[in-house]
């Protein structure tokens, strides 16, 4: 049997495995029309207001640089793995510290920054900082 053959019937499988399910889906679900099936949002509720609501950006920076330094994590396992079995084999200590301190500096060089720019210090609300005072001038 051809390497190819295989490959073409597991596409074929692959394909019509999801096909067939959507088909018997269609064909064996109740139909129920409803006007809160037709509206904009899937749960079915009516609108209120308008779509443009102002987010906060903060959760988007400190989601951002949750991402950058657990990609951080993710690329020091590796060459904390590699770092005593090269040491081992003769490879100069410089050689192989070098790449992860320049990556770990440029890093620190970036958390720096954002934290000069205020990116991860979170904004209290003026409800919060108005009981802080209230509680600061209390007896």
């Amino acid at each position: 049997m051809n390497d190819w053959i295989a490959i073409g019937a597991l596409a074929v499988v692959g394909l019509a495995i999801p096909l067939g399910m959507m088909a018997a889906s269609a064909l064996l679900r109740p139909s129920v029309p409803e006007q809160g099936k037709r509206t904009v949002y899937e749960s079915g509720e009516v609108p209120t207001g308008t779509a443009r609501i102002r987010f906060n950006i903060q959760y988007y920076m400190v989601a951002l640089l949750f991402l950058v330094f657990d990609i951080e994590t993710v690329l020091l396992f590796p060459w904390v793995t590699i770092y005593r079995p090269a040491l081992e084999q003769g490879v100069p200590l410089l050689d192989v510290l070098w790449p992860m301190l320049a990556f770990v500096g440029i890093l620190a060089v970036g958390l720096v920054w954002a934290w000069r720019n205020g990116a991860v210090q979170w904004t209290s609300s003026p409800r919060a900082t108005a009981r802080k005072t209230e509680r600061e001038t209390e007896p």
